[in-house]
């Protein structure tokens, strides 16, 4: 187990070297300076430039903002609320926080519904009740995240007036109802289709043949036996899932005028801000690949007959 971990946290390592190198070449390709106005000077912008480090050769460039995300220094914001530490906008000033809230009430949602109703959905298989969960599912794996929150804003917010139009900073209940919704519907249905799949799956196999030969009644033989091998697939997709939720979802961020992660990041790539993107891409990478490794452990608790060792892979 020591030594599979050990490997996964070197691969993890090269693995955030890598996306942190793709990400700093790809945004430098972007035209454009983070300082250029309608009022800024060539001089004003090399100025600038050799204030940040910005006119130093790319290679360089990296190797520092590398050796000072080993020491914890993400660097400070450059146009966005420039010189503040990026570290205090994303933590301190409640923007991962925001996010990571929003983000795990989503999860809960999606989890709470997807796997009772995927569940129940192999549990009446062929019958009526399987067919209209398929098509729910289905459409609502099928309906992009922004027409859902778009549409939810329009009648439930504007229309209607039942719901706040613009979340905020979420301070009331209310407030978090539709982007919670737009956040967890995809999941919501993704996950009632995986777990009905795996249950299905599951239930051709032996041991559900003998359990159904020694009397065991199909409520039980669905919900205890078939259940827990059923939920392998379902773990691997909310390893990446709960990573991408905390940090923010661009689209809902914006659509409700969040002041979260997500938001932040989107409004940073608009505004070149080069250090606010790398920090972000930081953050998103080591949620991403932390929780990947968490779900490979996590196998070994759902099943036993996994063996975690390093000549697994």
């Amino acid at each position: 187990m020591l030594i599979y971990i050990a490997k996964r946290l070197a691969a993890a390592v090269a693995t955030l070297l890598l996306i942190m190198t793709i990400t700093f070449f790809l945004m430098n390709t972007i035209p454009g300076s983070p300082f250029l106005t309608e009022k800024s000077t060539p001089q004003q912008i090399e100025l600038a430039n050799q204030k940040y480090g910005l006119d130093k050769p790319l290679i360089v460039q990296l190797k520092n903002y590398l050796v000072n995300y080993c020491k914890g220094d993400l660097g400070v914001s450059l146009k966005m609320q420039e010189g503040t530490p990026v570290k205090d906008i994303l933590f301190r000033q409640g923007k991962f926080g925001l996010s990571m809230r929003l983000g795990l009430l989503a999860v809960l949602v999606a989890v709470v519904l997807g796997i009772p109703l995927g569940c129940l959905a192999a549990y009446k298989r062929g019958t009526w009740v399987d067919g209209l969960l398929r098509v729910l599912t289905t459409v609502g794996v099928a309906i992009p995240t922004f027409v859902l929150a778009a549409t939810l804003l329009i009648y439930l917010g504007v229309k209607a007036q039942l719901l706040p139009v613009l979340s905020g900073s979420l301070t009331n209940w209310k407030a978090y109802i539709m982007p919670v919704i737009s956040l967890s519907f995809y999941d919501v249905c993704y996950i009632a289709k995986l777990t009905r799949t795996s249950m299905l799956d599951a239930i051709n196999q032996d041991y559900i043949r003998t359990a159904r030969a020694k009397g065991v009644r199909n409520k039980w033989i669905v919900l205890k036996h078939a259940l827990r091998n059923s939920l392998i697939p379902v773990v691997t997709f909310l390893g990446p899932l709960i990573a991408f939720i905390i940090t923010g979802s661009f689209v809902v961020e914006t659509t409700f005028s969040i002041p979260g992660l997500g938001k932040y990041f989107v409004e940073s790539v608009i505004n070149r801000d080069y250090t606010v993107i790398m920090a972000t891409t930081f953050v998103v990478s080591i949620l991403v690949i932390g929780m990947n490794l968490v779900v490979d452990i996590v196998y070994k608790v759902i099943d036993p007959r996994i063996t975690l060792s390093s000549t697994d892979e």
